[in-house]
């Protein structure tokens, strides 16, 4: 489900579990907080009725925006000003919209890991003890030989015949490198 809210003068898309950044609000860091102000809701394509609807949120932190410089100046009169403000913001998590409320992710599962080799043993393809890795090396997908890997490079060389070198359209015109003779011209 999602709704479009209207808080600080702007409006928002929003979804649960969505965070966003919205102009200062009252409140510290866990509050709950909520946007009475619900303009549009709907589940996938079909819209609902925003008649006493409203969205419930939870403040994760009070928050400054990046510093936006302002100067001003006047030619030719000495005049400058340089002043500096960073807005403040909150930052908001929507918890629900109506009655429909943010799922909860369940942790993944794990398969079970597997028993850990005897210490000082490490078997082949194994990892060491203390180097955890994550999920499964991926297979080499190149040759293990190198001569394999230039194999097809090898057989196509082989098959073509030796010619002489074949000139394409386009370097039949092209002007000869430097220091190359030019070929004499036939009557």
């Amino acid at each position: 489900m999602f709704a479009v809210v209207r808080t600080g003068g702007k409006q928002y898309r929003v979804h649960p579990g969505d965070k966003i950044v919205v102009e200062k609000l009252d409140g510290n860091a866990g509050d709950k907080v909520t946007l009475g102000d619900v303009l549009i809701a709907g589940d996938g394509g079909n819209l609902k009725s925003t008649s006493g609807l409203t969205v419930a949120a939870e403040i994760v932190a009070q928050a400054k925006a990046d510093k936006v410089t302002v100067f001003k100046k006047r030619r030719r009169h000495n005049y400058r000003r340089k002043k500096g403000h960073r807005q403040q913001h909150t930052i908001l998590r929507i918890v629900a919209i109506g009655d429909h409320k943010a799922e909860k992710k369940a942790p993944a599962k794990s398969e079970a890991a597997p028993a850990a080799p005897a210490k000082g043993k490490v078997t082949k393809g194994e990892p060491s003890p203390g180097s955890e890795v994550a999920g499964k090396p991926t297979e080499n997908p190149a040759p293990a030989k190198a001569e394999a890997a230039n194999a097809p490079k090898l057989a196509a060389k082989k098959a073509a015949p030796a010619k002489a070198k074949a000139e394409s359209g386009s370097t039949k015109n092209a002007a000869p490198a430097k220091g190359a003779k030019k070929a004499p011209k036939g009557k």
